[in-house]
């Protein structure tokens, strides 16, 4: 049974996992508006959201540089929320945003045309770690994701802690199988690129 197979095969079954999981949404009259489950309530973010990203991400990067000043930082927020192929998602518990996470899903030539994506910014509030919520927004961004044609989501992490690599390992990322590479501006292979006239 040759790789190309098993990959295919594993797609389908993951499209229809998600058709699965939409037609029940429907059934509870909730299609479109996100995943609800017993704690709370995974959707797409929206513009009123913004205050409880920003305080979702100092978790994340605590160390980070300021937020760009108004009106510049809801401009960039405007265009992050509204950029086709960009998806922004947040787990609301009781009006809290409590973990979200962001999926770019990126057209493609290769394996017959379908999109690749690619998550960051995984993040679950100090105050509501390690009651599932971070899985939850990762499996719905995923289910997206599938359903969206992808063949595979790409996720790095600088983490090294061992229970952040179980917590993707469990969402259903795998390690090992692919090497992944970080350029930063002023890091070197400007000798590659052509000077601008």
């Amino acid at each position: 049974m040759s790789k190309d197979f098993v990959a295919r095969r594993t797609a389908v079954l993951l499209s229809s996992w998600a058709r699965w999981y939409r037609a029940g949404m429907r059934q509870r009259g909730q299609e479109g508006a996100g995943s609800a489950m017993l704690d709370g309530f995974v959707r797409a973010a929206e513009a009123r959201d913004l205050p409880g990203v920003l305080e979702l991400y100092r978790d994340l990067h605590p160390e980070d540089a300021p937020f760009p000043p108004e009106p510049e930082l809801s401009a960039l927020w405007t265009r992050i929320i509204e950029q086709p192929g960009c998806r922004l998602f947040v787990l609301e518990r009781d009006a809290v945003l409590v973990a979200s996470c962001s999926l770019v899903i990126v057209p493609n030539l290769t394996r017959g045309g379908r999109p690749y994506a690619l998550m960051e910014n995984v993040v679950t509030h100090r105050e509501h770690r390690r009651r599932g919520f971070g899985a939850r927004v990762v499996r719905h961004a995923l289910a997206e994701a599938w359903e969206g044609g992808c063949y595979k989501v790409m996720l790095m992490t600088g983490s090294r802690r061992p229970e952040v690599h179980r917590f993707y390992e469990a969402c259903g990322f795998r390690a090992g199988e692919k090497t992944g590479f970080l350029a930063r501006p002023g890091a070197g292979g400007q000798d590659l690129v052509a000077p601008r006239p």
